[in-house]
């Protein structure tokens, strides 16, 4: 069996926690911040977790994450 590709435009993007959580960045923080309130640009920053609907197809794409180092 050849080996799995990880996705990388995925790999960029999400990342594994040690505890096994997928996080993400937020949404909505990548450009025209100037027309956005700063209570609106606070609350797009940062990191979240990823959702359980996506999980699924996360470990699909990045086969190999998180597994040792």
């Amino acid at each position: 069996m050849p080996k799995m590709k990880t996705h990388k435009g995925t790999a960029k993007r999400y990342r594994k926690t040690g505890s096994g959580k997928w996080i993400r960045p937020k949404a909505w923080r990548g450009h025209h911040l100037e027309i956005k309130s700063s209570r609106r640009t606070r609350r797009y920053a940062g990191k979240t977790i990823v959702s359980d609907a996506q999980v699924g197809q996360l470990e699909r794409l990045m086969p190999y994450a998180g597994k040792g180092k």
